[in-house]
Parts: structure tokens; C-alpha cells; sequence
């Protein structure tokens, strides 16, 4: 067991996908493994309580194929923490990784999230909990800081008091969090990034896996980053424009070739039908689709019917098909567009 997961910790936070509410449900993670069989993914963040004492199905399941995935929990009461950890991993989940980096209103005022940088204490306590009750990695989510904090001694502090606790991997938004004034929306753009920061923690203690997230949109960027950090989380890049997944087990982890777009839908549409079959609606599985053939001819079209005729009562598969079917009309129009254009030129030159 112990020599599985450090492959993973060694392969996996390569790249990795941001646990985001209300985006990054198991319809989404499905998805984006269609499209990357090696990145890590991550749940959304889920409170102990719901855990505890919500309904587990809903809140916890998952399909088999998304392993490598992580189960990111809220809250900071130790004994609760562990419970919770306990639960996700008798319920198969690879990683539980502790949310102290989200800013919103709720998680303030539930003592969890971006405002446990104030507690770096009580952070390392809660880390200890989980790293007793689990043996599966126990991994912290971070800001640089919040508020007036100084990110020097905010984040190094943080982490040195968990890694004394036994955490040896820390994924860090590089910007602070603003607790008051700002929304949660803005605390996503407005405060800077200072990612040479994140860069330094790295250099400084080069025995911990240090994974960077915020504001990285491609690939390239990752890559760049890679030269200084062991691991990049991306977050709104991947679930906005999900293509940039295909091509990252290729140029990240050097394995096969990028996943072809189509390819993907088909493998997730059978997916799509196992649901439908459950009960799930449409929608909720087909709304995280909507970004996939964004910029290329037809994703407009691709848009517009999952959109209009996904919500409908009883739509099913052929609501894909239609979606495919357009985008598929536009490939083939381009292409004959650029074959007589082709054969313009190739006349104009003779």
C-alpha cells in the first residue's frame, strides 16, 4: 500500500485539476479523466459534517475510472477531520486534502477555508488527526496569506508546522486570500500572484512536494513552472477549455498522444447512458461539456443544443449525437472551404 501511493505522489501531482464548487462533481471528473488518464483530479470541497451525516452516496461516490482522485475536505476540528478521512478512505478515495485556501463568506464563518492561515497551529493539529487515521497521503490546499498577513511568514510558517505534523505535500494558491472586501470571484483575480514565492518555498525545503495553483492557463505554463515546483494545478483553464487535458499526458507525463475531442465524448457518452439509466438528468452531466470544442468551427452550435435541449424533460443521447453532428458539419465545411480555396491558389500559381 505504501509504495502505491508514492508512485502516485511521484506521478500523479505532475498535473493535477483544482477542486472547484459546484463544478468539480463526479460527472465533471469523469469528463476530464476521458481526456487525461494520469492527472490527479480532486472532489469538491465537502464539510466533515456532510460527511459524517449526509447522504455518502451523493456527497462521496465516484466511478472506478477516476482514479487517481482526491477527496478534499472542509473543517477544522481534529477528531471530526479524522472521521471524515476515515470515511473517504474506506471509500476508496487515493488522497484527503484539506481545503485552507477557499474565501468565501460560508467557510469563514464555519472556521475552515482561507481563514485557517491564521491558525497554523491548529492546521498542523488537524493534519496530525488525519495523517494518524488514514494511510492514504494527507495533503494541504493553501493561500500565501490572507489579509495583512506577509505570505513570508504566513506561508512558510504554515508549512513548517505541518510538515512537523508529518504532511509532506502542499498545493499553494499563489496569492493571498482577502477575507473582507472582497468575493469570492474576486479573490480568484484581484489579489496578485507572487508564484516566485512558491518557487523559493520549493528551493528552501526541496525534501516536501510543493504543487503551485492560480492563474495557470496552458500547458506551456505548466511546463514552465515544472522547472521550479514538483507539480501545477490547474482550475478554471480546465473545466472553462477541457481540452487542454488532452494533451497532457503526452507532454507531461511523456505517455501516448493527445486524446482527440470526439474520442472523448464517445467514451463519455457511454458514461452519459449509465446515468441517464440511474435516474441522473441530462444536464447535470452535459453542462461540463459545454467548453470542449471551444474555438474550433461549430462550438457555438455544440453550445446551443446541449444547452436548449439538454435541460428538456427526457433528453438523452441524442441530444450528444445532435451536438456532434453539428460540430462535425462545421469540420467537414471548413475543410471543404479550405480545399477550394486550396485549389484556387494551386490554379492562380500554375
Amino acid at each position: 500500500m505504501k509504495c502505491k501511493h508514492k508512485t502516485l505522489k511521484k506521478q500523479a501531482y505532475s498535473l493535477s485539476v483544482a477542486p472547484m464548487m459546484d463544478w468539480t462533481d463526479r460527472h465533471c471528473r469523469v469528463l476530464h479523466r476521458m481526456l487525461t488518464r494520469r492527472s490527479l483530479l480532486y472532489t469538491e470541497m465537502v464539510t466533515t459534517g456532510a460527511v459524517m451525516h449526509g447522504d455518502r452516496e451523493r456527497l462521496l461516490g465516484f466511478s472506478p475510472v477516476e482514479h487517481p482522485v482526491a477527496l478534499q475536505l472542509g473543517g477544522s476540528e481534529p477528531a471530526d477531520l479524522a472521521e471524515a478521512a476515515r470515511i473517504g478512505e474506506a471509500e476508496g478515495y487515493d488522497e484527503i486534502n484539506l481545503n485552507v485556501g477557499c474565501p468565501s463568506d460560508r467557510v469563514q464563518s464555519g472556521r475552515f477555508g482561507a481563514c485557517l492561515m491564521r491558525e497554523p497551529e491548529l492546521v498542523a493539529e488537524c493534519m496530525a488527526a488525519i495523517s494518524a487515521a488514514v494511510k492514504v497521503p494527507a495533503t494541504v490546499k493553501c493561500r500565501i496569506g490572507v489579509d495583512d498577513q506577509d505570505p513570508e511568514e504566513s506561508l512558510f510558517r504554515l508549512v513548517e508546522l505541518c510538515a512537523n505534523a508529518g504532511v509532506t505535500t502542499f498545493v499553494v494558491h499563489a496569492r493571498k486570500a482577502w477575507l473582507k472586501g472582497l468575493s469570492p470571484k474576486e479573490n480568484r483575480d484581484i489579489p496578485p500572484l507572487d508564484y516566485p514565492l512558491v518557487w523559493r518555498l520549493k528551493r528552501e525545503r526541496p525534501e516536501l512536494t510543493i504543487v503551485i495553483n492560480g492563474g495557470i492557463a496552458t500547458l506551456e505554463e505548466a511546463e514552465a513552472h515544472l522547472a521550479n515546483v514538483d507539480g501545477v494545478m490547474l482550475g478554471r483553464a480546465a473545466y472553462h477549455t477541457p481540452l487542454v487535458l488532452a494533451e497532457a499526458d503526452a507532454r507531461i507525463f511523456g505517455e501516448g498522444e493527445a486524446v482527440d475531442p470526439f474520442a472523448a465524448v464517445a467514451a463519455y457518452r457511454d458514461y452519459v447512458g449509465s446515468e441517464l439509466a440511474r435516474g441522473t438528468h441530462l444536464a447535470a452531466m452535459t453542462r461540463h461539456m459545454l467548453g470542449l470544442f471551444h474555438g474550433r468551427p461549430g462550438a457555438r452550435a455544440w453550445r446551443r443544443i446541449l444547452t436548449v435541449e439538454g435541460v428538456k424533460a427526457g433528453a438523452g443521447l441524442e441530444v450528444i449525437d445532435r451536438a456532434l453532428a453539428a460540430i462535425a458539419e462545421r469540420a467537414a465545411s471548413g475543410l471543404e472551404a479550405q480545399g477550394v480555396a486550396g485549389g484556387l491558389e494551386a490554379g492562380e500559381a500554375a
